[in-house]
């Protein structure tokens, strides 16, 4: 029982740091901004993104992979699959966040602010 939590453990950290790597590629995400959105290092994130590592189930990174994972999604559900929308879209200052998403995306606080903000307009949809 216990290899076979571990097995999915690491499953999913493969699958997650797979995702975000993905995610930041069709951002633009530099090593330094994606790390300060997981806060980890920009050397770690370029192990991330090469695959030779993964964020542990555990961590806060991994909690806030699975937020910007989030994000991507309802994003993405939000702009009818347009990349390029998505991207200008982070990019571009918002009233009512009171700055570019991008922008907030580097603290945790931030990154649930613009997830919840984008589920609250996607709900209208």
């Amino acid at each position: 029982m216990a290899t076979q939590l571990k097995s999915s453990s690491t499953e999913q950290s493969r699958v997650l740091s797979e995702a975000i790597a993905r995610i930041a590629d069709l951002w633009s995400l530099t090593n330094e901004r994606l790390g300060r959105v997981l806060g980890l290092s920009p050397a770690t994130i370029s192990r991330l993104r090469s695959g030779s590592f993964g964020l542990e189930a555990d961590s806060k990174a991994f909690e806030a992979g699975q937020y910007l994972v989030r994000l991507f999604r309802s994003l993405d559900a939000m702009m009818g699959s347009d990349d390029e929308a998505s991207k200008a879209w982070l990019k571009s200052p918002n009233l009512d966040l009171e700055a570019a998403p991008i922008e907030l995306l580097v603290t945790f606080t931030g990154l649930a602010r613009v997830c919840a903000y984008v589920d609250a307009h996607r709900a209208r949809v």
